[in-house]
């Protein structure tokens, strides 16, 4: 696997990390339950059942790309016989779950990366073949939840991922990837586009390509000084992980997120505010939610909706108000409340809605947020044990398996999602049965 005579320098001697990827995460999932599904060509849409999220192996050699849109693949999806499912993220979350139950025993601490990723802490396990503890972490993850993965090993997170990667794609590794090998390291950078490094964007991809430097290998061999100047610390940082530094020696603090959005296009359109208030409610139920995952308070609440403007010869209407919070919060029923004012207050009647959304603003830790004179302490810690209590529940559940009345029950403009899977997992009205004989 080495380039002739241009020797990998060592890296140096830090514990090891494995990125342990699950194959097709959502699909996986799919058949998981569905056996209807194995080896054939199968996709899961996104919200709304809008565009291809997922694709089986099979699905990608047909040609269907991540993003397309299915009124645009619907020729394909039926010459070919695609299986075609909605999102059902209780089902993902909850296997995620199974997923990490399986990994804990067998590795010092684990980073939920994404839904499907995990970062493996392999410090302690140095004495052992890390390739053959990592295929037995991959054969474990099938054993308990049938869902294929791969991993790769490396001195750091970014190499990890590089080889991940290369142990998705070519067989020769057999699902496991091991980067701390200098001949494997240097074989796999080699060949991996500079534009597919994690954290390369298309314009630094594209000034890198300009001086001549189109791999990885070529990326990692780069003077720090000249990464820095061409892509500031963030290409420092992948330099230094590219050569086994771990990020931590260069990387800044990540700024604070200043704001943060849900939106959602209804399933059809809505026209009274009533309706249109269930699901704005439903939106500032799941922004505080993400507040509270962020330690983060709101000063800030924007409600917006608006018809269909690509819809020609309908009248049109667009709504948006600003309401303070004060003091700031990430109590979801302050803010619902909150949005219940900005639409009373731009309501109007006789229009149909597409969409609606909101925007949070000036958000600050909430350990730094600032105290207001009358605040009851006693009162505020009983309000987080009932949000905490409400996050615990969804989150275990599924979104919005508990939620305020003011949601509604039927729920009428909710996304469209025709062929979602039933909830296997979490209801137990709908967990699958088996007869004997």
């Amino acid at each position: 696997m080495g380039r002739g005579d241009s020797a990998c320098p060592a890296l140096p001697v830090s514990a090891p990390i494995a990125l342990q990827d699950a194959n097709n995460f959502y699909v996986s999932c799919e058949r998981a339950f569905d056996s209807s599904l194995r080896g054939v060509p199968a996709i899961v849409l996104s919200n709304n059942d809008g565009c291809a999220i997922a694709r089986s192996a099979e699905a990608k050699a047909l040609g269907i790309k991540m993003g397309d849109p299915l009124h645009l693949i619907r020729d394909k999806v039926q010459k070919h016989g695609i299986a075609v499912r909605s999102s059902n993220y209780a089902l993902y979350a909850d296997m995620q779950r199974r997923i990490l139950a399986a990994i804990e025993p067998l590795v010092r601490d684990v980073e939920i990366y994404s839904i499907d990723e995990n970062f493996l802490d392999l410090e302690g396990f140095e004495d052992r073949d890390l390739v053959a503890h990592c295929q037995e972490i991959r054969a474990r993850v099938e054993q308990w939840t049938t869902i294929p993965s791969c991993v790769g090993i490396g001195a750091t997170k970014t190499l990890a991922k590089l080889g991940n990667a290369a142990a998705k794609k070519n067989p020769l590794f057999d699902g496991v990837a091991d980067m701390r090998d200098d001949r494997v390291r240097r074989w796999v950078m080699d060949r991996f586009a500079v534009g597919d490094v994690w954290g390369v964007g298309s314009a630094t991809a594209a000034r890198l390509d300009e001086l001549g430097i189109r791999t990885a290998g070529q990326l990692a061999d780069m003077q720090m000084k000249a990464a820095r100047g061409l892509g500031t610390v963030v290409l420092e940082r992948l330099v230094a992980e590219l050569n086994g530094v771990r990020a931590s020696a260069v990387e800044l603090v990540a700024p604070q997120r200043k704001g943060m959005a849900v939106t959602r296009s209804f399933g059809k359109p809505v026209t009274d505010m009533e309706t249109l208030m269930g699901a704005v409610a439903q939106y500032a139920m799941r922004a505080g939610e993400k507040l509270r995952q962020h330690g983060l308070v709101a000063a800030r609440l924007t409600v917006f909706f608006h018809t269909n403007r690509h819809k020609t010869g309908a009248p049109q209407y667009a709504a948006s108000r600003t309401m303070a919070l004060h003091p700031m919060t990430a109590d979801s029923f302050e803010l619902i409340a909150a949005a219940r004012r900005g639409v009373e207050r731009s309501w109007r009647d006789g229009f149909a809605y597409s969409k609606a959304g909101v925007m949070l603003d000036d958000l600050l830790s909430a350990d730094k947020r600032p105290r207001t004179l009358f605040e009851d302490d006693q009162a505020h810690a009983k309000r987080d044990r009932l949000l905490g209590a409400l996050d615990d529940i969804n989150g275990r559940f599924g979104k919005f398996t508990a939620v305020p009345g003011v949601q509604g029950f039927e729920r009428n403009w909710r996304l469209r999602s025709e062929r979602k899977s039933p909830a296997w997992t979490t209801r137990i009205d709908e967990v699958p049965r088996v007869r004997a004989g």
